[in-house]
């Protein structure tokens, strides 16, 4: 079955030195290519996977200049798989966390077809996730939920989980250079694979866990990780329910939007005024408000509901 299939691994590599001779070597025989991307590495990763490609001709070494982050470095990946004519294109991180075991279960939903996309889904196994350090965790619980919603993959587990499986033809469909290349990667794939209505597969694979140190930043992330998700979700929005369609979730979001909006403002702005002068609130005043709130929310929760009924099936 895999020889009927080019299939290539990237491993993006910055600062992980000491398991990138591991994770290269724990993959199975029926990887065509084995895609190593040193980001601007200072402890020269690149290097070692040189060292190692002398005795193996499947591995490549791709070496950045200037550090683009993660999702720069996996795009880079992306596109020498599409260059060397692979069929699916797995990323592993080069921290050996992602178990090279599971992934025949990865590229296999692929290969028949039931998906353009793979992820791996470590909310399966709880006995794995007592082994999972406990600020990752919260973490990834904190960003599960509202990811789901920009994304629109409301029926994935794992939407943060780096561990996937791509398709060419699924691949190909995405502009790759306007991908967020840094923490926000992951996220970004969702909505432009979302957009083009990609079916995803959870696959159930529990990430082993060391003394290795996260070089995710969380007061970035709790900086900057709303504003890219708002961003995202506004453009899913423009060119899925917009451009590319146009039905009841578009005309609920369009009328419920401003409509929510108005009433949080307007009720604001008069309990302010009101509370000023200590004039009590007329009932009617009040009802503007109110009404608006209630019906914009009710329009909302009504095009969420659509937009989780939305989420690309197979049809098989």
């Amino acid at each position: 079955m895999y020889k009927d299939n080019k299939i290539a691994v990237v491993i993006p590599t910055f600062k992980a030195e000491n398991h990138l001779a591991d994770v290269i070597g724990g993959l199975p025989g029926w990887i065509d290519h084995i895609i190593v991307v040193d980001d601007a590495c200072p402890r020269q990763s690149g290097d070692i996977a040189h060292k190692i490609s002398s005795g193996n001709d499947k591995i490549i070494v791709v070496r950045h200049e200037v550090n683009q982050g993660v999702g720069g470095a996996v795009i880079t990946g992306y596109k020498k798989s599409l260059e060397l004519g692979c069929d699916i294109t797995c990323k592993m991180d080069s921290d050996d966390q992602m178990d090279p075991a599971y992934l025949a279960s990865l590229v296999n939903p692929l290969i028949e077809g039931i998906a353009g996309y793979a992820k791996g889904n470590r909310f399966v196994d709880f006995k794995a996730l007592r082994s999972m350090p406990t600020l990752r965790l919260m973490g990834n619980s904190a960003l599960s939920f509202t990811v789901k919603a920009c994304s629109g993959y409301w029926n994935i587990m794992d939407p943060t989980n780096g561990y996937t499986a791509i398709s060419t033809s699924a691949l190909e469909k995405l502009n790759l250079d306007k991908i967020a290349k840094r923490y926000f990667f992951e996220t970004d794939m969702l909505i432009s694979l979302n957009i083009h209505n990609t079916v995803i597969k959870d696959v159930p694979i529990p990430a082993r866990y060391g003394n290795e140190k996260s070089s995710l930043s969380i007061r970035n992330t709790m900086t900057r990780f709303p504003y890219l998700l708002m961003k995202g979700l506004t453009k899913r929005f423009i060119l899925k329910y917009l451009i590319y369609d146009f039905n009841m979730a578009s005309i609920y979001v369009l009328v419920g939007g401003p409509m929510l909006l108005w009433g949080a403002i307007y009720g604001i702005v008069k309990w302010i005024e009101n509370t000023v002068h200590h004039v009590a609130t007329p009932t009617g005043t009040i009802m503007l408000s109110v009404l608006p709130l209630i019906l914009g929310t009710q329009f909302i929760i009504a095009a969420i509901n659509i937009d989780i009924n939305s989420v690309p099936k197979n049809n098989k």
